[in-house]
């Protein structure tokens, strides 16, 4: 189920967690933020900060990001497969960070564009109105939520051997487990019930009328004497910084969207709505600059809307553009749609692709040789998980990290190229940086050794290097290349395969250990193999 879940193969070790590789800095997250509207223009997009002292700064910016809700996470509760040095040590309470965040962007007028989540050790309807009156429209419960429907906490999750069957995948545990649906709906029922008579004491009506409202909150006298307790000072934690609730007035906006924002994507989604509606082949062609960013997510995104995971068949709607993409383009393709760049491309290129082709290639006229000038930017092919990729150029750093099932076609990375890759084919006419390979846990690259360098620029710890001699992986490699050309008019390809007989033996095969010695990893090969021929290129 795990591996189903994260597009890899049935036992294969993976070892690194599922969050983003490419958030560096809250312009990153601004772009995701931006990303994750395209695709789905119709959900609201939350991100969780960890409460503790600053957590208020961070929030502004992912405010200014385009957020729509905030979620305040504090240091109780948590998973029970967590270790206890992180249940007792990360983080702050939930109520320090909510304090924080609301003065913050009330402050800044920024508060009416996003909505406040917290979470943390919720257990009562206590809780929610403390986190309403200072500031949260939203509540996150998990461990009460958990141990409604039968959780012990025995704090063995990730041992799949949960005494009561909540957290395993063994059938005999399993059948242990007798919560049903309504023991969940009995608890909240409780609390909103509990939610009432506070808000009745209170002299209000509904949550909506105490949102923010701190001044009804006071520090309480100490059950007991102790200096300690004494110095205590919870002056700023119930500090209000919007004494005049005029700020607090300003109607919440629906969604934090960009003012007039108006993405290529619009105009290709009215170009070829007939096609969408009715599963029509379309070829639209349009010009593109850095400004358009994000390219063919939204379009791919009214694909998946309305034909589900499948898509459509290969290449229903094609766009070919001219220009200079921004960042994203081509995120989160899907079957059935293809896009060709003539020029070139900034970050992102493909991330988060399930199917269809993206092509890069430079002009007719490009008086450069391909494989030695770059064309498309750093973390290209990020968590893809099916699709191919074509870029005729070479491409910047972290190329391919956590590829999960998708093929690519470049002619040179720069450091990190297939990081974390747990399935999928990619292939590399040309140099890489160094740490290939680091955490690669499946799936093939195989990479042109012109001047028998490669091999120091390999991460050894999970991954070995094997001649290409296989008929299946020969098969594979030489396909992938002809379709290069196919797509591209690399030069770089043409001559590859004009002397394939020479360059063929520069090729290494890049595997995990098993995979060189094992029969299971051929499947790799093997799958993509007959998916090529099968017509899915």
């Amino acid at each position: 189920m795990i591996a189903a879940l994260r597009h890899t193969l049935p036992g294969t070790p993976l070892i690194s967690p599922p969050p983003h590789h490419d958030i560096y800095s809250i312009e990153d997250l601004a772009q995701l933020i931006y990303d994750l509207k395209q695709i789905n223009p119709r959900a609201r997009v939350c991100v969780k900060l960890v409460a503790e002292e600053g957590v208020g700064t961070i929030a502004a910016g992912v405010a200014k990001g385009y957020a729509d809700v905030i979620h305040l996470s504090g240091h109780d509760g948590g998973t029970g497969a967590s270790p206890w040095s992180s249940i007792k040590s990360a983080g702050a309470p939930w109520e320090l960070g909510l304090s924080e965040t609301q003065q913050v962007l009330v402050m800044n007028d920024l508060r009416g564009r996003v909505r406040l989540r917290a979470d943390g050790g919720m257990k009562n309807a206590r809780d929610v109105i403390v986190a309403a009156l200072m500031g949260a429209e939203e509540y996150g419960f998990g461990t009460a939520a958990a141990v409604a429907v039968g959780c012990k906490m025995a704090r063995q999750c990730h041992l799949n051997t949960c005494p009561v069957g909540v957290a395993t995948q063994r059938e005999d545990l399993r059948a242990k487990f007798k919560g049903t649906p309504e023991h969940v709906v009995n608890l909240f029922a409780g609390v909103a019930m509990e939610v009432r008579e506070h808000l009745a004491m209170l002299g209000a009506r509904s949550l909506d009328e105490i949102i923010g409202r701190v001044d009804l909150l006071e520090q309480a006298e100490p059950a007991v004497e102790d200096p300690r307790i004494a110095m205590l000072d919870l002056g700023r934690l119930l500090g209000d910084s919007d004494p005049t609730r005029e700020r607090a007035r300003r109607r919440q906006q629906p969604r934090n969207d960009r003012p007039d924002d108006r993405p290529l994507d619009d105009e290709l989604i009215e170009q070829c709505l007939h096609s969408l509606n009715n599963g029509f082949p379309a070829k639209l062609s349009a010009r593109v600059s850095n400004q358009n960013r994000t390219v063919g997510a939204k379009l791919a995104g009214e694909i998946a809307y309305r034909w589900g995971d499948d898509g459509l068949p290969y290449g229903t709607i094609e766009v070919q553009l001219v220009g200079s993409a921004g960042q994203s383009f081509g995120a989160f393709c899907i079957k059935g749609l293809r896009l060709v760049l003539t020029g070139e491309a900034n970050d992102y290129v493909a991330k988060g692709m399930g199917g269809g082709e993206v092509v890069v290639r430079p002009p007719v006229e490009a008086a450069y040789t391909s494989h030695e000038n770059v064309i498309a930017g750093n973390t290209v092919m990020y968590g893809a998980t099916g699709g191919s990729l074509f870029v005729a150029g070479r491409a910047g750093e972290r190329f391919a990290v956590r590829n999960s099932g998708g093929r690519a076609v470049v002619e040179g990375v720069g450091d990190h190229g297939c990081e974390y890759m747990t399935e999928g084919v990619v292939v590399i006419l040309g140099e890489t940086g160094r740490n290939f390979g680091a955490g690669m846990s499946n799936g093939v690259a195989y990479v042109l050794d012109d001047h028998r360098e490669f091999p120091k620029r390999v991460n050894p710890e999970l991954v070995g290097l094997a001649q290409v001699t296989g008929a299946a992986d020969i098969e594979l490699l030489e396909g992938l290349v002809r379709r290069h050309f196919e797509v591209t008019g690399s030069a770089r390809a043409w001559e590859i395969l004009e002397r394939w007989d020479h360059y063929l033996p520069l090729f290494w095969k890049v595997a995990p250990h098993f995979a060189l010695t094992e029969e299971g990893p051929q499947t790799v090969v093997q799958r993509h193999l007959a998916s090529i021929k099968a017509g899915a290129h």
